[in-house]
């Protein structure tokens, strides 16, 4: 065994056993259990951050122990390669985008391989080839002959930086989630997805992810936004029109005192035809970003239209508003504004002059004092007529019932969900398989003729999408009619591609399907790992699209991720690394100077995997002393020569407890690691347990048994985490089979029995001395010995014994007087 541990030796070669040994390529195996680990794949940047170390080692951790469990594991990794950073970055570096992501994956693949990460390599893909993107261009041609997408004219988010549209999940405070520019609203034609179609399942399936952290599920939840409510049809002065609003407040009805409409309602934009104000007003408001929750902060405006509605059961003259905060994508662009019994109202109707009119009273201790503000909770109807005296929840249905019977109202279930939208502008995308004829209008790309390929060889100067201006790429014949067309030159979402890569993992090699038996082999991801950011964004596409696929009779069941674990950022000095902020750690120079092991165990012990890890350069140095002591102590251990076989009858009391500290370690770590995925108290108890090795001065045949014993036991619990050091220790221990393919410790359930235990001797609160008893002793045997002891008998010489209490398995507390 050589003298010194050298981590660059021993993890290249540990790393070409894995190689040549094909160790981690996953095959189908119906006799064994499988176990499905993905962490979210990465975009190739060009080089890995601390963020990625921390998220891929938590899977590899994962996946080692479960294949230590005698299960079939898969570990891929892939490629979210398609984006805007590698457009920006291309046109930075005047390169074409598909030549800085290829050399990007080549690193980056050779960084993650440096960390020992057990991937099914054979499976690597990447989601900006044609191999893969062809099959998500199938799907969508697929899904618009079955009508779930289609396109329409409507106000989007628009990034003017980046040049292209944002989904309302991607407007963050009003900025664009990826270059933080304040984001613009625009009108042009858009392709949506119609994921409202799937609102119910998304929201009732939540219910069978039992292993998701309850924080995402509320989230997921709160963004579906199911609600329970009546539309209502207000008549409109000089018109057989109706306007209809929807309300989850129908209780409040009778309180109403203006009608608030979206400045491009149809209403408003007549209203502005001849109304210099409102038509100036709702130019201002073409210009605002499209998200509800930018609505809901800024200042609130409007402008009364002149337009009178008719209140459904009083008859009154209501006036109707154009305002700010009202969407045009959310529900019917209008809305019933009752300011006594919402706050947004009221501010609205001091700031207008307009009625505040109570219609609902507190019960019970509930206050109300509308000169202050306005009343938001359920209570008791006032000042409502037939309906006074009943409570909000009884005068739902009672008022409901009145407006159906009158044909002015239904009962509704609404979402804030709204359709997905999946067109972008940009070059670097996966073209959208639609040629527009103009007399057949919107036709798929044939199944024979895809992929749509993307041109790979383009310089982009940032002035655009270049294939807008390529006529080889645009200029078409119809596939219906013949006649000349243009191929749409709108690219997907990159969330398009992300939503599905967990399944194609399964079969990355088929060419003639998108997938095929081997995806219910696998599927659903047993263990899925990544970031709380992706809670809405990437988990609620990937759930859509698995019910896309499910309903194509592609994969079954309906969720495609059974447990997730959300890791916690990597912080320095408090903050979150990144380049802007000139925080960052180089994981390459962390490898290079300490090894890829004292990176991974750092990293697994520095904080739980689901809170933020905050860097520290003395904590890296402990861990790599830790592995440091861990070789020496093997080495130690080895160079006294061969062990004799263990024999238990003959241990005496301190190598039982050693032995006894072993398997307890072992129970505690298999629960950590297994079950609670707290992989920093795992490694606290095995660094316990060395620190106990440490202290045996026993050096007698038995002892080098129990500490051989102890020593592989340690090996084996830490060689998910630090797996090169691990490999090579085993074989050090004397043994010729590689540790990756061992199985977990079994638990010794004879070594846990204790013969005897220890006991603290307390005289009046106060230690005073220790005894040693068997574990099944009396009480009153216990009570004698502890009198008994020498120590004790110091303090209580001469006085009165009150009283002796025993604490089974703790203490005894002899309380004496004076």
């Amino acid at each position: 065994m050589q003298q010194e541990y050298q981590p660059a030796s021993i993890e290249s070669a540990a790393q070409q056993w894995w190689q040549d040994h094909n160790t981690f390529r996953a095959l189908e195996d119906s006799d064994k259990e499988k176990y499905y680990c993905l962490a979210m794949f990465p975009y190739p940047s060009g080089q890995l951050h601390m963020g990625h170390v921390r998220n891929y080692t938590i899977g590899d951790v994962i996946s080692r122990y479960q294949r230590m469990q005698g299960k079939n594991v898969l570990q891929p990794m892939g490629w979210d390669a398609f984006g805007l950073p590698a457009e920006n970055a291309a046109i930075k570096n005047k390169v074409p985008p598909a030549k800085w992501t290829y050399q990007n994956i080549d690193y980056m693949r050779g960084q993650l391989q440096r960390l020992g990460l057990g991937y099914d390599w054979d499976r690597e893909l990447a989601t900006c080839t044609p191999q893969y993107y062809r099959w998500e261009q199938w799907l969508f041609t697929r899904l618009f002959k079955k009508g779930l997408v289609y396109k329409k004219t409507a106000a989007v988010n628009w990034c003017p930086v980046d040049e292209t549209v944002l989904a309302n999940e991607q407007v963050i405070d009003g900025c664009c989630w990826r270059c933080d520019t304040q984001v613009e609203k625009r009108e042009i034609p858009q392709w949506f997805m119609k994921i409202t179609d799937y609102a119910e399942q998304l929201l009732e399936d939540l219910d069978q992810l039992d292993g998701w952290p309850e924080q995402v599920k509320t989230m997921q939840a709160n963004w579906i936004g199911r609600s329970e409510g009546v539309e209502i049809k207000f008549g409109l002065d000089d018109s057989d029109d109706t306007l209809d609003v929807y309300t989850t407040r129908p209780d409040t009805l009778m309180g109403v005192s203006y009608l608030a409409v979206a400045a491009e309602h149809p209403l408003a934009l007549q209203a502005a035809e001849s109304n210099a104000e409102l038509h100036a007003f709702v130019e201002e408001c073409r210009k605002m970003e499209t998200s509800e929750e930018a609505m809901e902060t800024a200042e609130k405006k409007g402008v009364d239209t002149g337009v009178k509605a008719i209140h459904p059961i009083t008859g009154d003259s209501v006036p109707v508003w154009a305002a700010n905060f009202v969407l045009m994508g959310y529900g019917t662009g209008a809305v019933m504004s009752v300011p006594a019994h919402d706050q947004r109202d009221y501010e609205f109707a001091q700031k207008y002059n307009l009625p505040i009119n109570q219609v609902i009273e507190p019960v019970g201790k509930a206050k109300c004092d509308l000169s202050k503000a306005a009343f938001t909770e359920k209570g008791r109807l006032i000042n409502s007529g037939q309906f006074d005296g009943l409570t909000s929840a009884e005068s739902f249905d009672a008022i409901a019932d009145v407006l159906v019977t009158n044909k002015q109202g239904e009962k509704q279930v609404n979402y804030r969900l709204r359709d997905w939208g999946i067109s972008r502008q940009r070059y670097w995308g996966t073209p959208i398989p639609i040629i527009n004829c103009p007399d057949c209008g919107a036709v798929p790309v044939p199944e024979a003729d895809l992929p749509v390929t993307l041109p790979e060889d383009v310089i982009v100067d940032g002035s655009g999408s270049p294939i807008k201006s390529m006529p080889e790429f645009y200029e078409c014949a119809c596939p219906e009619c013949g006649a000349d067309a243009i191929r749409e030159t709108d690219t997907f979402d990159t969330f398009f591609e992300s939503s599905w890569y967990y399944a194609r993992f399964t079969c990355p090699d088929n060419e003639k399907a998108m997938l095929d038996e081997r995806a219910d082999h696998w599927l659903p991801v047993d263990q899925y790992i990544g970031g709380i950011e992706h809670a809405v964004l990437h988990l609620l596409y990937a759930r859509f699209f698995h019910k896309l696929m499910r309903d194509e009779g592609l994969v079954s069941g309906d969720e495609p991720f059974k447990n997730l674990l959300t890791q916690g950022m990597v912080l320095k000095d408090g903050v979150k690394m990144s380049k802007s902020k000139g925080n960052t750690v180089d994981p390459q120079a962390l490898i290079d100077q300490y090894g890829a092991d004292t990176a991974r165990l750092f990293t697994m012990f520095a904080a739980p995997p689901d809170q933020s890890l905050e860097w520290s350069d003395k904590a890296v140095e402990g861990s790599h002393r830790f592995l440091n002591r861990l070789w020496r102590a093997v080495q130690d251990h080895v160079e006294q020569g061969e062990v004799v076989e263990l024999d238990i009858d003959s241990l005496s009391d301190e190598l039982k407890d050693l032995r006894r500290h072993t398997y307890q370690t072992v129970t505690k770590v298999s629960d950590d690691i297994g079950r609670r995925h707290t992989f920093n108290t795992a490694i606290a108890a095995v660094m316990e347990l060395m620190n106990a090795q440490a202290k045996l001065k026993d050096n007698s045949p038995q002892a080098r048994a129990v500490v051989q014993e102890l020593l592989e036991k340690t090996v084996l619990m830490l060689s998910p985490i630090t797996p090169h050091i691990c490999h090579k220790l085993w074989q050090v221990l004397g043994h010729n089979d590689a540790i990756v393919t061992a199985t977990w410790p079994e638990i010794d359930e004879s070594a846990l029995v204790q013969d005897k235990i220890e006991l603290m001797v307390q005289v009046n609160g106060k230690l005073r001395s220790k005894i040693s008893v068997a574990a099944d002793l009396a009480k009153d045997a216990i009570e004698t010995m502890a009198l008994a002891d020498e120590s004790v008998q110091k303090f209580t010489d001469g006085k009165e014994v009150r009283k002796v209490i025993v604490v089974p398995g703790r203490l005894v507390n002899i309380v004496v007087a004076g």
